[in-house]
C-alpha cells in the first residue's frame, strides 16, 4: 500500500489521491485459488488523477525494473522495481492486484486479500497480478551458482582460506590452488556472506575481491578491521593495481591485479599463509627523543611485538636495509634529516613494503598531507596524533591479536573503535528525491554529530558541492528526477577540487553492470538498497577515517 500510494502522489500533479477499502465480492481472477475460496475478501483500492498508463504498456510495470516510459524515469525517478515487489507481496499474501488506467486521467491499482490469511498458497496462480491482459511475467534475477567449499568438515586448528568472489570462475580456481596447497575453504559471493562467515569461522586468511554485489570489498575490508575479533586475520585484496595504495592504508595484507596467472595466484595464497602463522611481529620505531621512544615502546610492547628504537633518518635507512619489519612508527623530525626525506629514500631504493606510521604531535598541515599523500604510491603512510590512534594503526599494520592484548590496551581499541569521532561535526550531503529515504537517513546521521545538507535534483547536489567547502562526502542515489546519479558525479569530478570528495553511491539496481557504472561515473563506494545500518555506517568511517 505504501507503494502504491507513493505511485500515485509521485505521478499526480494535479487532482488527488484517494485511497478506500471495501469487502469485496468480486473482480480478482476467476478460478483464483485463495481468493475464490475465501469467506471474506478485503480490496484495497487507490486512485488517481496522475499520468495514467497506455493499454500497451500496462503489461510490462509489474516486470522488474520497468516504467511505462523511458522519460518517466528521468523525469520522476525511481527504479522500476516498486511494482513488481508489490506484486510478488500481493501472491504471498494469497491476493493479487488489478490495475485500470487511462492516459491524461489517472490510474486505479486494487489490491485483493483475503480477510484471514492462513499461510503461504499451495499453488502460484497464473494470473497474480494483471490489467485487463493477461501474461504479465516477472522477471528474475539469475541465481548465483554455488562453489562448493568445506564448511561443513572445518574443525579447530584447520588452515582455512576464505574466498570472497562473486565471479564463480574465479573463485573455483582459487579454492582449487587452495586445495593443492592442503587448505581448506570457504566461499563467499557476497560481502554480507563474507561478514557472516568470517564471524563464525574465523579464517586463517581471506582472499577478496574488490567488486561485489552487494557493496564494495573495500567496505568488507573495513568492517573485518573494526571488528576486534577479526581485525588480525590477513586480507589478500584482488583488484587493479591503481587500487593498491587503498587496500594497503586499510589494512590489507598484500593485493593481486586481475586478472592474473595461476602461478601469482598460488604463490600469492602461500604468502598470505605463511603471514598467518603465529609469530613475533617486528616494529621498527625512528624517534630522536628518548622520553617519547621509551612512551611509544610502553604503549605498543607486549609479547607478541620486537620492538627496536633507532634515533635518526640514516640509522632507519640501515635498519631497513639489514632486515625485514612488519611496520615502521616514523617521527617527521629529525636530527639528520626529516620523516620526509626517509619517506622519499624508501620510496627511491624501493626498500620493502612496510607499512610506516607517521607518528606527530602536531597537526600537518595541508601541503604536508599532500606531500605524505605523494609519497604514498610505493608505501603505505599514516599521520596519527593521539596514542590511542598509534596503538591501534601500528596493531592494525602487525595483524596483532586484540584478544591477547592487555586487558588496558583492548579498552583503550575497544574506546576509540565504539565512538563516532571520525563523523563527529562532518559534513555529509544526502542526495535522494524521496523524502522518506532523507528522513531516515538524515535521522541516522545526525544521531552520529554529522551534519546533514540534503538535496533533492543533481542540481540542487552540484550547487551545493560548489558551495560548501567544508564537505566531507556525498551520499548520492542513482534514480533522480531530470539528472541522474551518474550524471550528477560526473559533473561533480569535472572540478580538480573535487576529485578526492568521497562519494558513496545508493543503487537498487546492484547488478555487475550498474556497479561498474557507478565507479565510473566517479563513486568512490556503493551500496545496494535497502541500506544497511551497519554497512552505511563502516563506509562513513572508512572514508571519514582522519
Amino acid at each position: 500500500l505504501k507503494n502504491l500510494l507513493s505511485n500515485a502522489f509521485k505521478f499526480t500533479e494535479t487532482g488527488g489521491v484517494k485511497l478506500e477499502v471495501v469487502a469485496a465480492e468480486s473482480g480478482w481472477s476467476q478460478g483464483h485459488p485463495v481468493l475464490s475460496q475465501a469467506p471474506m475478501v478485503v480490496a484495497f483500492r487507490v486512485s488517481d488523477t496522475g499520468i495514467g498508463i497506455p493499454l500497451e504498456k500496462q503489461r510490462i510495470i509489474f516486470e522488474a525494473f520497468q516504467q511505462a516510459d523511458a522519460s518517466t524515469s528521468r523525469r520522476y525517478g525511481g527504479t522500476g522495481l516498486g511494482l513488481a515487489i508489490s506484486r510478488e507481496l500481493a501472491t504471498l499474501l494469497g491476493g493479487e492486484i488489478h490495475l485500470r488506467s487511462t492516459p491524461g486521467e489517472g490510474s486505479s491499482f486494487t489490491l485483493y486479500l483475503p480477510l484471514a490469511y492462513t499461510g503461504a498458497v499451495a499453488a502460484r496462480p497464473q494470473q497474480s497480478a494483471r490489467s485487463e491482459r493477461p501474461g504479465i511475467q516477472l522477471q528474475r534475477a539469475p541465481t548465483i551458482e554455488r562453489v562448493p567449499d568445506d564448511r561443513d568438515t572445518i574443525e579447530e586448528g584447520d588452515d582455512v582460506l576464505m574466498i570472497v568472489e562473486d565471479d564463480t570462475h574465479y573463485a573455483r580456481i582459487v579454492a582449487n590452488l587452495a586445495k593443492e596447497q592442503g587448505l581448506k575453504t570457504l566461499v563467499a559471493h557476497t560481502g554480507a556472506e563474507a561478514l557472516e562467515l568470517a564471524r563464525s569461522f574465523r579464517p586463517t586468511a581471506i582472499s577478496l575481491d574488490v567488486f561485489l554485489p552487494d557493496m564494495l570489498g573495500w567496505t568488507v575490508l573495513s568492517r573485518l578491521k573494526q571488528d576486534p575479533q577479526l581485525r588480525h586475520i590477513p586480507v589478500q585484496m584482488l583488484t587493479l593495481d591503481e587500487d593498491k595504495q587503498h587496500g594497503l592504508s586499510r589494512g590489507a595484507f598484500d593485493f593481486i591485479s586481475k586478472p592474473t596467472e595461476a602461478s601469482d595466484l598460488s604463490g600469492a595464497i602461500n604468502r598470505v599463509m605463511e603471514y598467518s602463522k603465529p609469530r613475533k611481529r617486528r616494529l621498527l620505531v625512528v624517534e630522536d627523543d628518548a622520553a617519547e621512544r621509551m612512551s611509544i615502546r610502553e604503549l605498543i610492547h607486549h609479547d607478541d611485538i620486537e620492538i627496536e628504537t633507532v634515533e635518526s633518518g640514516g640509522a632507519a635507512l640501515k635498519a631497513l636495509r639489514e632486515k625485514e619489519w612488519d611496520c615502521m612508527v616514523l617521527d617527521l623530525k629529525l636530527p639528520d634529516m626529516s620523516g620526509f626525506d626517509v619517506l622519499q629514500r624508501i620510496s627511491n631504493e624501493k626498500l620493502r613494503d612496510v607499512p610506516v606510521v607517521v607518528f606527530t604531535g602536531r597537526e600537518l598541515s595541508a601541503e604536508e598531507d599532500a606531500r605524505l599523500h605523494t609519497m604514498a604510491r610505493s608505501i603505505v603512510v599514516k599521520g596519527v596524533e593521539s596514542p590511542e590512534r598509534l596503538l591501534d594503526e601500528t596493531a592494525l599494520f602487525l595483524h596483532r591479536v586484540v584478544e591477547d592484548l592487555p586487558a588496558e590496551k583492548q579498552k583503550m581499541l575497544e574506546r576509540l573503535h565504539s565512538s563516532d569521532e571520525d563523523l563527529v561535526g562532518r559534513t555529509v550531503l544526502l542526495v535522494d528525491d524521496d523524502a522518506r529515504n532523507i528522513f531516515a537517513l538524515s535521522s541516522l546521521l545526525e544521531r552520529r554529530g554529522m551534519r546533514v545538507l540534503t538535496a533533492t535534483t543533481g542540481r540542487e547536489a552540484i550547487e551545493l558541492v560548489n558551495t560548501t567547502p567544508e564537505l566531507a562526502l556525498v551520499l548520492m542515489d542513482i534514480m533522480m528526477p531530470e539528472m541522474d546519479g551518474y550524471q550528477t558525479m560526473q559533473h561533480i569530478r569535472e572540478k580538480p577540487e573535487h576529485r578526492r570528495l568521497p562519494i558513496v553511491a545508493l543503487t537498487a539496481k546492484a547488478m555487475k553492470g550498474d556497479r561498474e557504472k557507478c565507479l565510473e561515473a566517479g563513486a568512490s563506494d556503493y551500496l545496494a538498497k535497502p541500506v544497511n545500518t551497519e554497512q552505511l555506517m563502516s563506509a562513513l568511517r572508512m572514508w571519514l577515517h582522519r
